[in-house]
């Protein structure tokens, strides 16, 4: 063999293992993930809808049996400040001075998010227990977590998240879950909302 074929061999080799899959989680990690009572962490995310395109980094605090958190941070402060729980849903959009108000539901995270999920279930798609109405799931877990999570949603569309960061049950704020200071605010339906924070 040649240097120049030994190199180009070398490079491959070392190309491939890089690619290698990560090895799959223990059961005891398994197992920890999904008795997690709470979550937070940082997380890139992608989705891709019929009609909806997004890629955004957001920060997000979830506790069970329902409560969310989602801000969308921008250059300026947050530009969306989502919170969840109890069967409410209230989004805030501070640049804006606007507010949006639903349920907690699948169908009202859907119409503001895109992501046709509940608190509950977001919660644990994050801790690599997949939904049943998922369509597809998959993730890949490092350091008992999963940190790349790739999944079709029941309405179809497809969520891609990255975790950057996380922790299990932290010690979360108090008033982490909140409703967001809002007074004064102009109220917008779901599709305006929608079209601010992306």
């Amino acid at each position: 063999m040649t240097p120049g074929r030994r190199r180009t061999g070398l490079l491959l080799a070392a190309l491939l293992a890089g690619c290698a899959t990560l090895p799959p989680p223990t059961p005891q990690a398994v197992a920890r993930a999904r008795a997690a009572q709470s979550y937070s962490g940082r997380v890139r995310v992608s989705l891709r809808a019929r009609d909806f395109r997004a890629r955004t980094p957001v920060l997000i605090a979830l506790a069970r049996p329902d409560m969310l958190r989602v801000e969308v941070p921008g250059p300026a402060g947050a530009r969306l400040v989502t919170v969840a729980g109890g069967g409410q849903l209230v989004a805030v959009f501070p640049a804006e001075r606007a507010v949006f108000r639903g349920a907690a539901s699948a169908l009202d995270l859907e119409a503001l998010l895109g992501v046709a999920l509940t608190p509950a279930e977001v919660l644990d798609l994050l801790l690599g227990q997949p939904p049943p109405r998922l369509a597809r799931y998959e993730a890949r877990w490092k350091d008992g977590l999963p940190i790349r999570v790739e999944a079709t949603l029941p309405d179809g569309a497809r969520l891609t998240a990255t975790v950057e960061e996380a922790e299990l049950d932290p010690v979360l704020p108090e008033g982490v879950f909140a409703e967001p200071m809002h007074q004064g605010y102009r109220s917008v339906d779901a599709e305006e909302a929608r079209s601010l924070w992306r």
